[in-house]
């Protein structure tokens, strides 16, 4: 995939967005509310096309932001973030200043090491919550526990849909900033 510029990257990934990830009809979501559509995001995270793009935004969002080169890790809560964190990860191969990702599970194993907190050990990291779509920052704030009871410092959030609904609000009431790619509005959602 030829390099391009975030604002192509952003272009390309919201027309993706449009055309395999925006469901119209009422829907409830996670946070119990009612919506007019659902934003699918899994087919965007996990499809060929457009994971790449994912990561380059999220990698784009912590450059503007002037956090990369702090950053060493990136994931959040199974399921949504970790086609996020991993995209961001590979991407970040490729621009020379690697990261990892790791994955937040719901709650800790009951067998082996049981750890919450997968993937390299975030003890003493500087890492960011990722998440493909908030809608009240639930999720991703049930990961930066999780992650600061691992010993990480959570440097950012980053999300890569926000439906403009509070968790900006939310996660920002936390002391962490909130970093969203696209939001509905970029959609004409809203």
């Amino acid at each position: 995939m030829a390099s391009s510029s975030p604002a192509q990257t952003r272009a390309a990934l919201l027309a993706l967005i449009d055309e395999l990830a925006v469901v119209r009809g009422a829907v409830t979501l996670s946070s119990g509310r009612q919506a007019d559509y659902y934003l699918d995001l899994r087919r965007i995270t996990l499809d060929h096309r457009s994971a790449p793009l994912v990561g380059d935004l999220v990698l784009d969002v912590l450059e503007e932001a002037g956090l990369l080169a702090e950053v060493s890790a990136v994931g959040g809560l199974t399921m949504g973030a970790d086609p996020v964190g991993t995209a961001a990860m590979q991407r970040s191969v490729l621009r020379g200043a690697p990261v990892d990702a790791f994955v937040v599970r719901k709650e800790a194993k009951k067998h082996g090491m049981g750890r919450r907190v997968e993937g390299p050990d975030v003890a003493g990291r500087k890492v960011v919550a990722v998440e493909d779509t908030s809608t009240t920052g639930g999720s991703v704030l049930t990961a930066v526990q999780a992650l600061r009871e691992a010993g990480a410092e959570v440097v950012a959030v980053v999300v890569v849909m926000d439906r403009s609904t509070g968790a900006k609000e939310r996660v920002e009431a936390e002391g962490i900033p909130y970093l969203a790619a696209l939001t509905t509005a970029d959609l004409g959602l809203d």
